[in-house]
């Protein structure tokens, strides 16, 4: 069970930062929890920025949404170092889909919490393909707290932790939902996988 860390101390020359990532499949419920936690932290009226990669505008181009339709406010931004240098002073930063910002996401997750900020990171850790997904690896072994959240399989309805492409393309990046993505357990990933 996660038990959610706070900031003790508001002073911000004694605050200390860290990072946390919150990982897994398709329809796992990442942005979920990044929403639920990014909310806690306002009603504990923190200053909070959040932050989606502009790539990403299947839903909202200003939210970040979840697949079940919750939301909370962000900013589109193309690159990782625009988030360091829209934070300002705020106490809490919000980073969804981190698997499609390029390398400097790594520094950036990490200047930001040795400025005393939490910073909350929520994406995908594996591609279609069952490999590492872009610097998310990096950001788990810096972080000081890591949820991995896991999806029902679609085809035996087992705990699933891999993501599925129904269509053929062999792009890494691909957005979709659930007409292009399926969450499936190991086992039936790799039977998907072989048929392909």
């Amino acid at each position: 069970m996660f038990i959610e860390p706070i900031h003790k101390n508001r002073d911000p020359a004694r605050q200390s930062g860290w990072i946390e990532v919150i990982c897994g499949s398709m329809f796992s419920g990442k942005t979920e929890e990044l929403i639920r936690r990014l909310n806690r932290s306002l009603i504990a009226r923190l200053n909070v920025k959040i932050f989606k990669p502009s790539v990403d505008t299947r839903y909202h181009r200003h939210q970040i949404v979840s697949h079940n339709d919750n939301s909370i406010a962000s900013v589109p931004v193309g690159t990782a170092s625009e988030i360091h240098e829209l934070a300002g002073d705020c106490d809490v930063v919000g980073i969804d889909e981190a698997q499609f910002f390029d390398v400097e996401i790594v520094g950036v997750c990490n200047a930001l919490a040795d400025d005393g900020k939490r910073v909350i990171v929520a994406g995908l850790d594996m591609d279609f393909k069952g490999e590492p997904f872009g610097y998310i690896p990096q950001l788990l072994s810096t972080a000081e707290y890591v949820t991995k959240v896991h999806a029902i399989c679609m085809v035996c309805g087992d705990v699933a932790s891999h993501s599925f492409r129904l269509t053929p393309s062999d792009d890494q990046v691909m957005l979709g939902e659930t007409s292009t993505y399926e969450a499936r357990c190991r086992r039936c990933f790799n039977a998907g996988r072989k048929k392909k």
